[in-house]
């Protein structure tokens, strides 16, 4: 029995033990374990209010609000923004043939592009910047347009009027077939010999459409955008040849061409019934033949004005100037002259006709006489000397 009421007594003490700790450390866990809901609860719907605004701001279309609806020709207005990607660039325009329901009929070609104005959000997304009134090339309805120039595509229109600018209805909407792009778009082709040097880069852009109307549409006409950095596109239209009928899809090759010696970074964009369809960017290399043709005429041209140059001053210099003209050496065995005689060396045989005595001297007419080319005094001769010249003989007195 003693054995069995042992282990019992310590657990009941251990027991005991533990009640009172808890009672002691209760007061002070409580406001804890109260409060870690609460703080658990906080971050979340702190989290979820986060989540939300996010939410609500990618949700959030771009708004454009106007200090006026109307003004002149000349005038200015204020245009601000909200709900745009910060630090997004913008462009401001004023176009006609448009309104906020259908936005501009016609793309950047109904707008006044001269006197648009860029501007770039803040880190908000909001901006304010002052706008010039000016006229578009076609009649109103007009509105502000505001639409992204790089990165993802947004856009926003106010309703705005220019006063004294003519107004006209709007087209009609179609209500028959409606093309879509159902397949990635590429460029194709190569740049040949001639692009590297300064000739038009051409390519072919190709797509699949197909027709999502209840009507086929014939012949269609679409609109090809070429942009370069941060400028609007450039439309001309491409005509295609053929009926896509209600259903169906077709494969579109359409020409894209750039101007002369183009290079850089270029946006070319498919547009059809107002609405753009397809952007496709296109790195244009640099013409370097041009860069070569202009970097060797810059050395030809100068070397050939120097030579040309250096020619006429030796054409017009005084002759006083110009160094003496040089004289051919005389060659040792060119012939005598004609005036001279040159006298024959005596030979061995000629030698021994001379009677003894005979003096060797030329004669006196020989132009080799050295007495011809001297002339004697008159009042002296060799057998005429003075008495007191001659030598004595010895012996003499």
């Amino acid at each position: 029995m003693t054995g069995q009421a042992g282990p019992a007594a310590l657990r009941r003490g251990g027991r005991r033990r533990t009640a009172a700790l808890l009672v002691v450390l209760l007061p002070v866990l409580l406001p804890a374990l109260l409060l870690l809901p609460a703080t658990g609860a906080g971050a979340a719907g702190a989290k979820a209010t986060t989540a939300g605004t996010k939410a609500t701001a990618a949700d959030a279309k771009p708004v454009v609000t106007l200090s006026a609806r109307q003004a002149g020709k000349g005038g200015e207005i204020t245009v601000k923004g909200r709900g745009w990607r910060p630090n997004a660039l913008l462009m401001m325009l004023i176009c006609g043939r448009s309104t906020p329901d259908r936005g501009v009929i016609g793309g950047t070609n109904s707008c006044a592009n001269a006197d648009g104005r860029a501007v770039t959000t803040d880190a908000k997304g909001g901006f304010r910047k002052k706008l010039p009134v000016a006229e578009p090339p076609v009649p109103c309805p007009c509105v502000v347009h505001v639409a992204t120039v790089t990165g993802e595509r947004a856009d926003a229109d106010a309703g705005f009027v220019v006063a004294g600018h003519p107004t006209a209805p709007l087209p009609k909407e179609g209500t028959g077939g409606r093309l879509a792009v159902l397949a990635t778009a590429r460029l194709e082709g190569d740049s040949g010999i001639l692009t590297w040097f300064g000739a038009p880069p051409a390519r072919r852009l190709v797509l699949t459409v197909g027709n999502l109307g209840s009507a086929p549409v014939e012949d269609p006409v679409f609109e090809i955008g070429t942009a370069h950095g941060v400028f609007a596109p450039q439309w001309e239209e491409r005509p295609w040849r053929g009926t896509i009928a209600s259903g169906r899809k077709a494969r579109i090759e359409l020409p894209v061409e750039l101007a002369a010696g183009a290079h850089g970074d270029y946006q070319i964009s498919l547009r059809y019934g107002g609405k753009v369809l397809v952007e496709q960017p296109w790195g244009v290399g640099r013409p370097w033949g041009v860069t070569l043709f202009w970097v060797l005429l810059c050395l030809v041209v100068p070397a050939a004005v120097f030579r040309i140059g250096m020619a006429v001053v030796d054409k017009v210099r005084p002759r006083s100037s110009r160094a003496p003209a040089r004289t051919p050496a005389r060659s040792p065995r060119a012939p005598a002259r004609a005036g001279r005689r040159r006298r024959p060396r005596p030979t061995a045989a000629t030698a021994g006709r001379r009677a003894p005595g005979t003096a060797t001297n030329p004669p006196a007419g020989s132009t080799d006489d050295p007495a011809a080319t001297t002339a004697a005094l008159p009042w002296f001769t060799p057998d005429s000397a003075p008495s007191g010249n001659r030598p004595t003989t010895k012996g003499q007195s």
